[in-house]
């Protein structure tokens, strides 16, 4: 034989032989929409219905201009008679190669919507499978061709013929799609193959497995590899056991020392390789991707994870993104993980069996994951359901990230399965039926703040609510967030809790043409901390800072500050040791409002944490001298030893009336301030700048610069409170011009004083000896005031932008004060209305309440200047628009006060799913009591409508 035979024979044996040891894959479609192949395709009604075309697989129909849309309130809300019913028409040819002639064929179907048939050259592959969350597979070794190119035809139901199916997955509350959504590829293996395993991994190095074997020669043995997922020095030992032969079942138990536990805040993974092997040869290896982990479910206790009982931090999160609806990405999975993990968030839930790949990043970012048998308030039958728990476990199983089961959802559950999921889990995990008080485990959903009744805090069950926080146009969510969780917090019986939802849920049309594309479904589907493109709205920033896993006491700047801070540990392993934390004295240029804002650090530098174990408070030292005095705001950032952002906190360094000073623009003047009154107004001037007052009301009525009408009017209106105007009082000085206002009621007295610059001060006085005066009757200061300060108006047309110095950049309500901190910001005008802006989401939205307000420069046609010497003051910046297409009853936000610019010391709150009498103390109305001898409530502000560039 000639040498380049022997050299190709040998060849093709190695190149056999390496194909027996490892299954191969072959894609049939594109691993995911975003790398789609092209199948050719019909759908029967609907849009591009009854004609052959192509379509990208995976893909939702609908989203590829196929079918009709249909949302799962079809039934409710949006009173139609039935959904959508259309059926789809796949078919692809392709190839496999001789080599694989004597070997098993699989196809694999990661999941389809939502009845499916399938063939292969013509003849079924198998039983239709029914249920659009789950992969299926079937073996097509007997129907597959090796001589010429192979037929796959499929065949969907967008509606299932099996009614628990519809009742599970198509009467809910989410987007019904249709189409092979997930990827599809052939498996092939060698005869003698390992076919499953299932692996319980502790965090003591021991592993058992249930291993699932096909067609086990005499002399087999198994042989287990361990090695890290990444880059280590870690090295393990083989392990060996027999395999019987003919037999399907083994179990391995085995010990590997010095492994390194998983948990989510240390997401430590390992390879295990499980290899056939008969006399030295290798038949067949597989893979999986594991980590070593404890779970322990105690009763009237609480959940454990390698020893330490866990708080899930958690979000409830759609497989989503809107121009593929249900079919994504791994890049959207890791995507989405990390904007939970930056959310300070351990934990994860969804409606169905998730992608893969996202299962894959809750591994390997670190996210706890309550995987769920679908079940919107309807369940599975008992047959069809005993089929889809086994095929979602046996998926899922081996992610150290899944810790809990969830059969069915808010009702959604049928009695008969829950047994079924310990046949394929040996780690026991538990089942919960999310929403109720199950089993010694109460998900309840949506508690108020005071849920009660042997329930939460009177009750013995382990509590945590698998939904809470609701986010309809970003209302709830963080509003109400830090109330609710420092109450559950209280009770050693406190599990954790998961928000609803993640993101807004809006698909783009294919059939709708014009400027809006984006379809929430009304208020139905727009809930999410985050916008359909995973737009940061406010409350990711709220949860993000009450979440921390570093929590600072409450603190305030004085002269007698020295840079003491404490700081406590709520991680759950995480020593703050390895945290970075960096700060920085930062400080802006004088007349910022005047120029371009130049900040600065006076000051910066990193400090060493001390060991600070999960639950103990330390004292933390932070250099901080006489000169840092001169800075305007202390901030301090933490980092994660991944290099993650924690959290960035700001303090002020001096009061309001410092920054008043420093930023505002005092210019000379020889010219006099001056006064005019008559019978029914007072005329103050200075330089180019004339305003005048309403004697009956005390209110604005004009403001000139020069022969220019400043459209800034209508106050100062009183909210809160009501007022009369008693008398006027005017005076001059040298450079001053002096109206004094008296009032009964709830105002005692305004002072106005004009400058011979232009400035305009106001020093209002308040609440002082409030009460029954000439007839009238203030007494109301003894309820509830939701809404407290001065309001104005002011044209909003030409506004462009707005700067200022105070926290933000979003804005806030009264119980959604977390997330935002000092710093001069920007933000451009906008009418962004969260939930339904889609074509233009712009963040932070620009209107609305801004907490800590010192000073601001708003932008446009009209120049305006303002400056507070008051702390704590909120400024109301005009009134977010609500939204248009709100479908079922729902509270988009509270009612604004009169005007739309106010200085305000009590804004309102915000309602979260539940009434605000159902929140905690953050989201109630003030209670004030004015008593002879108090001083009053002070409000100093000044208004700078000069023109200066």
């Amino acid at each position: 034989m000639k040498l380049k035979q022997v050299l190709l024979l040998f060849t093709l044996g190695l190149a056999q032989s390496l194909l027996a040891q490892e299954t191969t894959t072959i894609m049939l479609s594109g691993t995911d929409f975003e790398h789609p192949v092209t199948w050719d395709f019909k759908v029967t009604d609907g849009q591009h219905s009854n004609e052959w075309s192509t379509i990208n697989v995976p893909s939702q129909w609908e989203t590829e201009s196929f079918g009709t849309y249909t949302y799962g309130r079809w039934y409710r809300e949006l009173n139609q008679k039935e959904p959508s019913k259309e059926e789809g028409f796949y078919t692809y040819k392709f190839s496999v190669p001789t080599n694989y002639k004597n070997q098993k064929v699989i196809i694999h179907f990661g999941g389809a919507m939502t009845d499916t048939e399938v063939k292969i050259n013509g003849k079924l592959a198998g039983p239709i499978h029914q249920g659009g969350f789950y992969e299926f597979s079937y073996d097509i070794t007997p129907l597959i061709s090796y001589k010429k190119e192979n037929l796959l035809e499929v065949h969907v139901w967008k509606h299932s013929a099996n009614a628990s199916v519809n009742n599970a997955e198509r009467k809910a509350d989410w987007w019904l799609f249709g189409g092979i959504y997930r990827p599809v590829w052939l498996s092939i293996l060698p005869e003698s193959h390992i076919a499953h395993i299932a692996i319980d991994a502790k965090m003591n190095g021991t592993l058992e497995a249930d291993i699932d074997l096909k067609k086990i020669p005499k002399n087999t043995s198994i042989v287990a590899t361990l090695e890290p997922d990444g880059d280590t020095n870690e090295t393990f030992e083989k392990v060996t056991i027999k395999a019987n032969k003919g037999t399907s079942k083994q179990h391995l138990k085995t010990t590997w020392n010095k492994v390194k536990p998983w948990s989510p805040e240390t997401p430590n993974l390992y390879w295990l390789h499980l290899s056939l092997v008969k006399n030295g040869e290798v038949l067949h290896t597989i893979k999986k991707r594991i980590g070593f982990r404890t779970l322990e479910f105690k009763k009237r206790d609480g959940i454990y994870v390698n020893g330490t009982k866990i708080l899930m931090k958690g979000i409830n999160r759609h497989t989503f993104w809107p121009e593929s609806g249900r079919s994504t990405s791994k890049r959207i999975s890791i995507l989405d993980v990390n904007l939970i993990k930056d959310m300070n968030m351990n934990a994860v839930r969804g409606h169905y069996p998730p992608d893969t790949h996202f299962l894959e990043a809750c591994d390997s970012l670190g996210l706890f994951v309550l995987d769920e048998l679908a079940g919107w308030q309807n369940g599975y039958d008992t047959p069809l359901g005993t089929k889809l728990i086994k095929e979602m476990v046996e998926r899922d199983v081996n992610h150290p990230s899944v810790i809990i089961w969830d059969q069915g959802n808010e009702g959604g559950w049928n009695l008969e399965l829950d047994d079924e999921f310990a046949k394929y889990d040996p780690q026991n995990r538990i089942v919960i039926h999310p929403w109720a008080d199950f089993n010694g485990w109460d998900a309840h959903h949506y508690p108020t703040y005071q849920t009660g009744v042997h329930r939460f805090g009177s009750g013995e069950n382990v509590f945590f609510p698998t939904e809470f926080m609701h986010g309809t146009y970003d209302n709830g969510i963080g509003a109400g967030l830090k109330d609710f969780w420092a109450h559950y917090k209280e009770s050693p019986l406190f599990a954790g809790g998961f928000i609803w939802v993640f993101s807004d849920e809006a698909v783009k049309r294919s059939d709708w043409i014009g400027p809006q594309q984006y379809d929430s479904k009304g208020n139905l589907a727009p809930d999410g901390a985050l916008g359909p493109h995973r737009e940061k709205e406010g409350s990711f920033y709220t949860i993000k800072e009450v979440w921390s896993p570093i929590q600072i006491a409450p603190l305030q700047i004085t002269e007698s500050f020295k840079g003491t801070i404490y700081i406590t540990n709520e991680y759950l392993y995480t020593n703050l040791n390895t945290c970075t934390f960096t700060y920085k004295i930062q400080k802006a240029n004088e007349h910022t409002f005047y120029s371009k804002a130049e900040i600065t650090s006076l000051h910066q530098g990193t400090v060493m944490l001390p060991s600070i174990e999960p639950g103990e408070t330390r004292k933390v030292d932070i250099p901080f001298d006489v000169t840092d005095f001169n800075g305007d705001w202390l901030e301090l950032t933490a980092t994660d030893s991944y290099g993650r952002e924690i959290y960035t906190w700001t303090w002020k360094i001096h009061h309001a009336d410092y920054y008043a000073h420093k930023f505002m623009l005092a210019t000379k003047n020889r010219n006099r301030a001056t006064v005019t009154e008559n019978e029914k107004d007072v005329t103050l001037n200075g330089a180019d700048i004339k305003i005048t007052l309403d004697k009956s009301t005390g209110r604005i009525i004009s403001i000139y610069n020069k022969e220019k009408l400043i459209p800034f009017a209508d106050g100062p209106t009183p909210i809160g409170m009501k007022a009369e105007v008693k008398s006027f009082k005017t005076s001059t000085t040298d450079s001053t011009a002096t109206c004094l206002v008296s009032y009964s009621g709830g105002i005692k007295k305004i002072k106005w004083v004009m400058y011979n610059d232009g400035r305009l001060y106001m020093k209002a006085l308040m609440l002082k000896d409030a009460g029954r005066t000439n007839g009238f009757d203030g007494a109301f200061f003894e309820g509830a005031i939701d809404k407290f300060g001065l309001s104005f108006t002011f044209q909003e047309e030409g506004v462009t932008g707005f700067k200022w110095f105070g926290k933000g950049p979003y804005h806030v309500w009264k119980n959604r004060l977390d997330g935002v901190e000092y710093n001069i910001w920007y933000k451009d005008y906008n009418n962004t209305i969260t939930g339904e802006s889609f074509e233009n989401l712009i963040y932070p939205e620009f209107k609305g309440y801004h907490a800590n307000f010192i000073a601001g420069e708003l932008k446009g046609t009209n120049p305006l200047r303002l400056f507070s010497e008051s702390d704590q003051l909120f400024l109301r910046l005009f009134t977010p628009d609500t939204p248009k297409n709100s479908i079922s009853k729902c509270f988009p936000q509270p009612k604004f006060p009169e005007g739309n610019l106010s200085f305000m010391y009590e804004i309102p709150g915000m309602r979260a799913f539940k009434p605000l009498d159902q929140q905690g103390s953050s989201s109630q109305p003030t209670n004030i009591r004015i008593k002879s001898g108090d001083d009053g409530i002070t409000m100093k502000l000044w208004f700078d409508f000069r023109s200066i560039n």
